[in-house]
């Protein structure tokens, strides 16, 4: 399989394709179902995840790369955000994606930076949205936009972005689009770190910090209530703040799914433990699902 930035008629090249026009002539003559991953490049083993799953459902498979400037707030890392597109394009190639779109802002947003956007509700007021305001809006803005482009049949994203996911979720439900939404478990390092694109930016002393993001969401799940779950997680962060680097806890929430508030101790049923810090500079978020069950 071979890697060309010109349509091609073979089906077996990976087409690097920049463009609305390019995209519609990639996919012209494709027959079947179509899955889109979107990402904003810096692929690693969590980014191909998604796509053998999209492989399983769809007989071809679309990779957005586009590092999206509306889901940046003004002291986040947009402009130190890796940008690897050829190390990208050559792990689409081994994963077998039949094309890359790779957009340039003025494609995605060619009237400038929107006046229209979508608004995330009060689903994305809390946890991610109140330490990031304006993040969900971008977030949902693009991926609307995306799906628009692309018009795929399924769209698949890493639970690991679990609040992000129920979002979409939501979208995709509220604004009836013609698409389904499939969720791919979080791909973790062998010790257990969720993988994430901002890991590159970890020292090694940092690394062994940030592993306690796991070991807290892990340990909170081995729980049965509530008041437990939180106290076992807790404990191993409390712990972690004291590290060098130390753990910065953003948040420690356990919540529902279906709206993202917090479980009160009496609650029982489906449940995400969630989890957001920094550590140096970088920011991690991990979480688990859990069955409340008491």
């Amino acid at each position: 399989m071979t890697i060309t930035n010109s349509v091609s008629n073979n089906p077996n090249e990976t087409l690097l394709v920049h463009t609305r026009a390019e995209l519609e002539a990639a996919r012209a003559g494709r027959l079947g179902e179509v899955a889109v991953v979107m990402t904003m490049g810096a692929l690693h083993e969590g980014h191909l995840a998604l796509v053998r799953a999209a492989k399983q459902r769809a007989r071809s498979v679309i990779v957005t790369v586009f590092v999206n400037p509306l889901q940046f707030g003004p002291s986040e890392d947009f402009a130190r955000y890796p940008r690897t597109l050829e190390q990208d394009l050559k792990l689409c190639e081994q994963a077998e994606v039949d094309i890359v779109f790779a957009p340039s802002a003025e494609e995605v947003y060619p009237g400038g930076e929107p006046s229209v956007r979508i608004t995330p509700g009060p689903m994305g007021e809390v946890l991610e949205g109140a330490t990031r305001p304006g993040h969900f809006s971008g977030m949902l803005t693009v991926v609307n936009k995306l799906i628009n482009l692309t018009g795929p049949d399924y769209a698949f994203f890493g639970e690991k972005d679990a609040q992000q996911l129920a979002l979409i979720r939501r979208m995709a439900l509220d604004l009836n689009l013609p698409v389904e939404i499939v969720g791919v478990p979080t791909v973790r390092e062998p010790d257990g770190l969720a993988r994430s694109s901002r890991n590159r930016y970890l020292s090694e002393r940092g690394r062994v910090s940030a592993l306690s993001l796991s070991r807290a969401v892990f340990a909170g799940a081995r729980e049965r209530t509530p008041d437990v779950i939180r106290a076992a997680a807790r404990a191993i962060l409390d712990e972690a703040a004291k590290a060098e680097p130390p753990v910065e806890l953003d948040y420690l929430a356990l919540v529902n799914p279906a709206d993202f508030t917090e479980v009160a101790d009496e609650y029982r049923g489906p449940a995400v433990l969630a989890v957001a810090a920094k550590v140096g500079s970088t920011r991690l978020i991990d979480n688990l699902p859990l069955e409340i069950e008491g």
